[in-house]
């Protein structure tokens, strides 16, 4: 287990948002000003997915002669949609539960870790930054605290909000830049639907490949994109309305959606699959706070995106209800031929943009697993230095992109696509729910009343939509499930089996008193040398040194415990970086070597040697113990320091497997057996540490499961 993995031990999220950290003696107007210029940019990376989905909900809709009453109800049902789930809940309520200025559903995971004992792990793991309130328990705390299997349930549930947040990032391309490309087939009738899914699998590869130049780069290009679309679609949708149904307003009076229900009963129940699509991407609001600050998501919603959406799709309407049969190509039709191209070539970037903003969203999700430890390591780049929260991650990207033409070609048809993507979009957004119920309850001690009336209102208004979507099971619906499924047994695999190892390391750590023991056995020699021996333990040493020391009846004469620990900084102060403690071992130091998020943790050679060497030095000659010691013995320790560089540095680390035995349980077998195939093959922890192969010495050690 590599002493990298320290860096994670569960400090429970790592964000801190750069945005948030303004200092304070900047002018107010400054201050102003930096949100407003962070508003028009989220419209190029936050809201792509929410503000295109005029493209596609009314062709996912499955209407048969649809009369004007009813697109009147189907408005109703849209604009309240969202008002309570985007206004209401997403950009007012969820948008204050971040943790360490991250969103999304495993930040709401890990706040209510830092605040309860409700992780998996024992809570002396939880890291050196969690800020464990210890406030009186309510009820809901006191039944996770003590029960196991509601633990895991919560887990189990944060996974799969994570995981159908992934599903996500690969639905909203296919989805978006197939509604956006078939705009091709209105003036050109001949072109094929196979051509318009080949010029959609081009465009989406295109996309990926490009996500290696970082978000920053591209967000001033995505932000006029949106902007444009943001501003002409409502512009076409005014005119439509003039045109074509002036009075379309009055469905804002809810009792449209009463009349609706009941006079289509199951019917109007399972058209709620296409509805709900209308408030796709608003998760994003939420999952992208790493990247924005609230302030900024909150302004550009509740100014530009939310008046958008109301006037297009009243706009959409309106056209729909003087021509009830072209709902299945709902947006291109409405649009006025004069600005037809301009609106094709705006509404075909805008896809692209809002592709990009789930992606985004997508490898921070998975930059905050990694981090929590809930996920294979895989190589994580920050694309951007003065910005914690842009990152990239190439095998992740490939493996998005390989699935994202995948269901573009297999699935060709907007209708599948669209079943699937109603799924994750209802699901993610009652997991949300779930949790932030959960969190007001808990952390923010919301009066009992404006709780219940906040979940019965959303349960109801989400757990209806849910019900109506897994109608669609069979034709589509799937796809999310199968995908998410198997992203939760990955993380859950990976998480028991990191879990497993922690505890067994714990239990069977050395301490100072056992080492000394150790020593003093006079088969043990101390060779010439200085040995970096890596441990991730915090209060002792890893139990590898002791079977190394066991077998190789030897240790070097200057040996320094070398822990790597990350924190939620974004660069950490030279003097800050480097730790020593002594123990009272002669030889024996240790050393934490402390990292922020921004920083390149590069100990290539002898420029780290020299840190450390220089910082021991400085903690020998500072020690208190040492002072009211002769200058003579400072000296030699000094001198034997330099002499132990000279013999050669070695770097050792370990490598541990599990050893599976007869008498562990079927479920040890699987979940065990699939962790070790998942570490064998994932990025070690150390090769940020640059050392060179030389100098690296790996001791194998089986741990008995």
């Amino acid at each position: 287990m590599s002493s990298m993995e320290e860096t994670h031990h569960h400090s429970s999220s790592f964000s801190n948002d750069v945005v948030l950290n303004l200092p304070d003696s900047q002018p107010q107007g400054k201050k102003k000003k930096d949100t407003l210029v962070l508003a028009y940019k989220t419209l190029g990376v936050v809201f792509g997915g929410l503000v295109t989905s005029p493209l596609y909900v009314y062709p996912s809709m499955p209407l048969n002669s649809p009369t004007e009453q009813d697109y009147l109800g189907i408005y109703s049902i849209m604009f309240w949609t969202l008002t309570l789930i985007g206004l209401v809940k997403y950009a007012n309520i969820a948008i204050r539960a971040d943790d360490h200025g991250e969103g999304g559903t495993f930040a709401l995971y890990s706040l209510l870790c830092r605040h309860f004992n409700i992780g998996i792990l024992p809570s002396k793991q939880v890291g050196m930054n969690s800020t464990r309130v210890t406030e009186t328990n309510t009820w809901l705390a006191k039944l996770f605290e003590t029960s196991i299997v509601a633990r895991r349930l919560l887990l189990f549930i944060a996974m799969l909000g994570t995981c159908m947040l992934i599903g996500d990032g690969i639905l909203t391309p296919a989805i978006s830049v197939l509604s956006a490309m078939d705009g091709v087939r209105a003036p050109f009738p001949s072109v094929t639907k196979s051509l318009v899914e080949a010029l959609s699998a081009v465009v989406l590869i295109f996309l990926f490949l490009l996500q290696k130049y970082g978000t920053s780069r591209v967000s001033f290009l995505f932000s006029p994109i949106m902007g444009a679309w943001t501003l002409c679609t409502p512009l076409v949708g005014i005119y439509s309305i003039i045109h074509n149904y002036p009075t379309i307003f009055k469905a804002l009076s809810p009792h449209y959606i009463f009349q609706f229900f009941s006079r289509n009963g199951k019917s109007g129940w399972l058209l709620l699959g296409g509805t709900v699509l209308c408030i796709t991407g608003s998760e994003a609001m939420f999952a992208d706070l790493g990247h924005f600050n609230p302030r900024s998501i909150q302004i550009a919603f509740i100014f530009t995106i939310y008046p958008s959406l109301v006037l297009t799709y009243a706009g959409q309407t309106a056209y729909l209800i003087k021509n009830p049969h072209d709902h299945n190509d709902g947006f291109y039709k409405f649009i006025p031929t004069q600005v037809y191209w301009p609106i094709f070539i705006i509404s075909t970037l805008a896809a692209v943009v809002a592709s990009q903003s789930l992606i985004s969203a997508t490898f921070s999700v998975i930059k905050q697993s990694v981090v929590l430890d809930y996920f294979p390591r895989v190589k994580i780049v920050h694309t951007s230095h003065n910005k914690e929260g842009e990152v990239y991650s190439p095998e992740v990207n490939y493996i998005l992109m390989v699935l994202c033409v995948a269901v573009i070609l297999i699935f060709g048809d907007g209708k599948d696509i669209g079943n699937a993507f109603g799924v994750v979009v209802s699901l993610v957004m009652l997991i949300t729910t779930i949790l932030l119920t959960l969190v007001m309850i808990m952390i923010w001690r919301t009066p009992a009343i404006l709780v219940s009336l906040y979940f019965c209102v959303f349960f109801v208004m989400e757990g209806v939509y849910v019900s109506a979507v897994f109608t669609k099971f069979a034709e589509g619906g799937w796809i999310p499930f199968a995908i998410s499924f198997i992203l939760a047994f990955i993380m859950f695999g990976w998480f028991y089996g990191r879990q497993r190892k922690i505890d067994y390391e714990l239990t069977h750590k050395i301490t100072f008193e056992r080492l000394e023991e150790l020593l003093a056995d006079s088969v043990v020699q101390r060779v010439p040398g200085l040995c970096f021996f890596y441990t991730n333990i915090q209060d002792g040493l890893t139990p590898i040194l002791g079977h190394y020391i066991k077998n190789m009846k030897s240790l070097h004469k200057v040996t320094v415990f070398t822990t790597l620990r990350y924190l939620l900084v974004p660069k950490v102060a030279p003097h800050e970086r480097i730790v020593i403690r002594k123990p009272n071992l002669k030889g024996v130091y240790c050393c934490v070597i402390q990292y922020g998020y921004a920083d390149t943790l590069n100990i290539e050679g002898d420029d780290f040697l020299d840190q450390v060497i220089k910082s021991l030095k400085m903690h020998i000659q500072n020690c208190p113990d040492n002072l009211s010691s002769d200058s003579q013995s400072i000296e030699e320790e000094v001198a034997s320091l330099e002499e132990a560089r000279l013999a050669g540095v070695v770097h050792v680390r370990g490598k541990t497997r599990f050893y599976i035995g007869l008498n562990c349980g079927w479920f040890d077998k699987i979940m065990l057996g699939f962790y070790e195939i998942m570490h064998s093959n994932c990025r070690s922890g150390l090769p940020t540490v640059g050392v060179s192969l030389q100098q690296r010495i790996e001791v194998g050690m089986l741990y008995e499961a």
